[in-house]
């Protein structure tokens, strides 16, 4: 019914636009879980990450303009793990993040998953070139 990129990218809207919510990126000292709603920064990736998404989702007619939102996407997970590694590795004495949490992970999943939506874009748009130069 879809095409492969489409199941791709809702994988990948649910992992940064869905699982954030149930899964917290870590645990403090305290035991208590550190959740991405907790600040601005994440909140503004994940949101950023899922409009991408769900845009690129939207615009299934525009393989070219998807291909190019796909790129952005995995930019602004990249840039979400980066922040998120930094902020595991650089406490300064104390252990802000005792344990990590799932929700740290997600990142990478829709990178994943992004990459793989834009090898079938890539795909789907070579067919499309050669069969109009059979045309």
């Amino acid at each position: 019914m879809f095409r492969p990129q489409t199941y791709y990218l809702i994988g990948s809207l649910i992992a940064t636009g869905v699982l954030p919510f149930v899964f917290p990126l870590w645990h403090d000292a305290a035991g208590k879980p550190f959740y991405f709603m907790m600040d601005i920064v994440y909140i503004a990736l994940f949101g950023l990450s899922t409009t991408l998404s769900l845009l690129s989702i939207l615009s299934h007619s525009k393989r070219q303009q998807q291909f190019v939102m796909g790129r952005l996407n995995i930019i602004s997970n990249l840039i979400l793990l980066g922040l998120l590694v930094y902020r595991t590795l650089s406490t300064s004495g104390e252990t802000a993040v005792s344990e990590k949490g799932v929700g740290m992970f997600l990142p990478i999943f829709s990178i994943v998953l992004l990459v793989l939506a834009n090898k079938a874009i890539k795909k789907d748009e070579d067919l499309v070139k050669s069969v109009d130069r059979l045309r």
